[in-house]
């Protein structure tokens, strides 16, 4: 069986051919759709009615270990069982809806900021996997910006101002911008870590590597740092960088975090339910060069 992929948009992200992932054990077809990865960034794959066993055994068998240090941890028991599999949802352990003053509903609004999935540990995530399990009518989009073509646009001034920076990464921060409110106790548990401003990926391709968590950069004060991120955000994020994905009920999307953001749109999400669930991989190499 040989793959195909159909570009979603000029610049990254495509969408598989026909296939169930769940049964998926070929190496040589998991290799195909590694390198599809390594080419689009984003890629999408239609009728994947997972379930949660099989999602967590899909995505071992993608890319081998799993990230589990979530930010959720910390926050709230986790409603599925185990940190590998992040609850991406507004309901709560009996299945009804989150209340608006919630403390998981409110800590979960920071996924509209534009970000990269666990960049504030170590090792970091490679490839997030997310399900789409119970969608409302109309559902909303998750945004995807493309961090190799908003890093080859920059002039050569910028990139190399930028060419061996380092920037202190933070769940705490990227949800504080907002006026989340942590105990002195669950900041100790999120200290973040500090990742590299530039990334070269296997393929020599340069790329970004930003998110909201970006709190400050090493060696720079705390303003001039903040205003660079800002700058360097913005430019990342225009509409000719960016894909949005209209869900469907039991899309997969897998997507590379070295390469890309992604941010949700907002919807009513104290009157309709919305399910999903991810599994993010552990970026070993990074983790090997910290």
């Amino acid at each position: 069986m040989t793959l195909t992929f159909t570009p979603l948009h000029p610049l990254f992200a495509a969408e598989a051919s026909a296939i169930d992932l769940r049964s998926v054990r070929d190496e040589a077809i998991l290799a195909e759709i590694r390198a599809g990865m390594e080419q689009y960034g984003v890629l999408v794959f239609r009728n994947q009615p997972f379930k949660d066993d099989e999602q967590l055994d899909f995505a071992q068998r993608f890319d081998g270990k799993l990230h589990a240090q979530t930010s959720q941890a910390v926050l709230v028991k986790n409603r599925l069982g185990t940190e590998a599999l992040s609850d991406i949802s507004n309901v709560g352990p009996s299945g009804e809806i989150l209340p608006p003053n919630d403390r998981r509903r409110m800590g979960s609004l920071a996924n509209r900021l534009w970000h990269t999935d666990a960049s504030f540990v170590n090792p970091p995530g490679r490839f997030s996997i997310l399900s789409a399990r119970a969608l409302p009518a109309v559902s909303p989009n998750t945004e995807f910006a493309c961090m190799r073509a908003a890093y080859d646009a920059l002039d050569t001034e910028t990139k190399a101002q930028i060419e061996h920076l380092k920037v202190h990464h933070s769940i705490a921060y990227s949800r504080e911008t907002l006026g989340f409110e942590f105990t002195p106790e669950e900041k100790e548990k999120l200290k973040g870590v500090v990742q590299p401003l530039v990334r070269t990926m296997q393929d020599g391709r340069r790329s970004l590597y930003l998110a909201a968590h970006a709190a400050s950069v090493i060696d720079m004060s705390l303003a001039e740092g903040r205003l660079l991120i800002r700058d360097l955000m913005e430019h990342a994020t225009q509409p000719r960088f960016v894909y949005s994905h209209a869900w469907h009920d039991h899309d997969l999307v897998i997507w590379d975090n070295r390469t890309t953001m992604h941010r949700a749109r907002p919807f009513d999400d104290v009157k309709f339910r919305r399910e999903l669930r991810r599994t993010t991989t552990l970026d070993i190499e990074r983790a090997t060069a910290a």
